[in-house]
């Protein structure tokens, strides 16, 4: 949007150009290009109406010879006509799939339903056994006819009901702006009222300190009074025009398990532990050239003798329990192994040509 409000022209090429005529837009500035969703080939409209207007006819691109009708052309909605595609055809596959979570007992078939749906909406947009796809959508139709037209009737009303709930939203906006500033315009002239009668009262010779106590403590009980009016009415328009109110929407039924898992503490390492199973690290292994390495001077940067105790004793034990001639035995030779004994085998020669 630009800085005026006005809302900029979509972007058009210049040298966009109609397969069919070659016109280009340079030359014609009000050409539309028109696609149809049979083989989506764009052309202009003229060659739409010079080419379609008595009946249906084969589609003048070459190579392409799907039977196209006037009726089904109309203007692509994305530059790419790759997502334009892709868009038909999951609003396609989406009015026949169209289940909702509330159909299903358990998440776990909701899952299910949804990965079968994407596997017939991917091979129909990448062209893989198309003719299968194309089968599962028509059975599936033909099948669950009743229960598609009833989940295309609770969407409706789903969709319905929230435009209702957003024009009540709206609706209690404006109700609450319009209390906002009646109360502000009462709140200035009861302040008005009470500036003039405390005037008065000074006037007749009243204590001005008592005065002006009572006349606040007056003012704020008014407020007061006002402002749980003014929430209590709103509260009942919200609770009229059912702003207020919301549903729980989910599965038909949730399967619990049969043993509740008792509820652990949050770990980030999933149980995994660092309690070593071989050694136990001790403070002090009693050798001199370790102890100098306790000296200020080595520990200053954050050096810790305990991190060598512990890489070094995990290093010896970390053997334990793998048998070097049972993995020699199994394993293929290594590369460079096999290669050395080729070599050995071989007759030498001087001649490297």
């Amino acid at each position: 949007m630009q800085r005026n409000g006005a809302v900029p022209a979509p972007f058009e090429d210049a040298e966009e150009e109609c397969p069919i005529c070659h016109s280009k837009r340079y030359l014609r500035k009000d050409m539309k290009f028109m696609i149809n969703p049979e083989c989506y080939h764009k052309m202009c409209e003229s060659c739409v109406d010079r080419i379609f207007s008595h009946g249906p006819a084969a589609c003048p691109v070459a190579g392409c010879n799907k039977t196209l009708r006037r009726a089904r052309f109309r203007k692509p909605t994305f530059r790419d006509l790759q997502m334009e595609r892709e868009v038909d055809i999951r609003r396609r596959v989406a009015e026949v799939f169209n289940r909702e979570e509330v159909d299903f007992d358990t998440l776990k078939d909701y899952n299910d339903y949804l990965n079968d749906v994407e596997d017939v909406t991917f091979n129909l947009i990448q062209n893989i056994d198309v003719e299968e796809a194309e089968a599962k959508l028509d059975a599936y139709a033909a099948a669950n006819k009743q229960l598609i037209q009833s989940n295309m009737k609770r969407a409706k009303e789903g969709v319905d009901t929230f435009r209702a709930r957003q024009e009540a939203a709206k609706e209690s906006a404006q109700q609450r702006r319009k209390a906002a500033l009646q109360e502000e315009e009462e709140t200035r002239r009861e302040e008005e009222e009470e500036r003039r009668n405390l005037l008065k009262a000074l006037d007749a010779g009243g204590d001005a300190e008592v005065l002006t106590r009572q006349s606040q403590e007056a003012m704020r009980y008014r407020a007061q009074i006002r402002k749980e009016a003014l929430a209590n009415e709103i509260s009942a328009n919200e609770n009229a025009n059912g702003s207020a109110q919301f549903t729980i929407r989910g599965l038909k039924k949730h399967v619990e398990k049969e043993e509740e898992e008792e509820e652990k503490p949050y770990d980030p390492f999933d149980g995994l532990s660092d309690k070593r199973e071989y050694f136990v690290l001790q403070e002090d292994y009693g050798w001199e050239n370790y102890d100098r390495l306790n000296k200020p001077e080595y520990s200053a940067g954050g050096y810790n003798i305990h991190e060598y105790y512990n890489r070094a004793l995990c290093e010896a034990f970390s053997g334990l329990g793998v048998f070097i001639g049972d993995s020699s035995d199994e394993a293929p030779p290594a590369v460079a192994s096999a290669g050395a004994a080729l070599a050995a085998a071989s007759p030498m020669s001087d001649d490297v040509f």
